[in-house]
Order: C-alpha cells, then structure tokens, then sequence
C-alpha cells in the first residue's frame, strides 16, 4: 500500500472539518514546495479540454470504412 493510499484512507474517517485542514495543509505543503496550484488547475482542465475536443472530432469515425492504400501507392520507402 503506498503512502498516498494510506493517507487517503485515514483521512476518509476524520469528520468534514478536519479533512477540510488536512487540505488546507496539503495545499500549504504544495505552496512550499513551490507549486503553481492555479497552474496545475490550469494545466488540468487544458489537458480536460483537448481530450474531449479529440473525442468530439474522432466521433463517429469508428463506423467509416477507411481508405484502401497498398504499397504501390507509397512515393517514398524508407
């Protein structure tokens, strides 16, 4: 079990107020360390963002039947 699973699950049986502090202090612990936390928020919903634009474009794609290229049509071989 890591330590992450480990914090995770002590944390789940401390009432709402003390999880509250315990976040506040993960957050103070990041700030420390020198993280950007509307930075990596940021960074998320970008990453978020891209994902579904990819999904919505890919869609239906699946159900297209695709080209017929052979060998022949290559110009270059490497």
């Amino acid at each position: 079990m890591t330590v992450a699973d480990k914090i995770h699950q002590r944390v789940l049986v401390l009432p709402e107020p003390l999880q509250a502090e315990v976040l506040n202090f993960i957050e103070f612990l990041l700030s420390k360390a020198g993280h950007d936390l509307q930075g990596d928020a940021q960074r998320l919903e970008d990453a978020e963002w891209s994902n579904l634009s990819l999904v919505m474009a890919m869609r239906g794609m699946e159900d297209e039947e695709g080209p017929d290229y052979t060998i022949a049509d290559l110009k270059e071989r490497f």
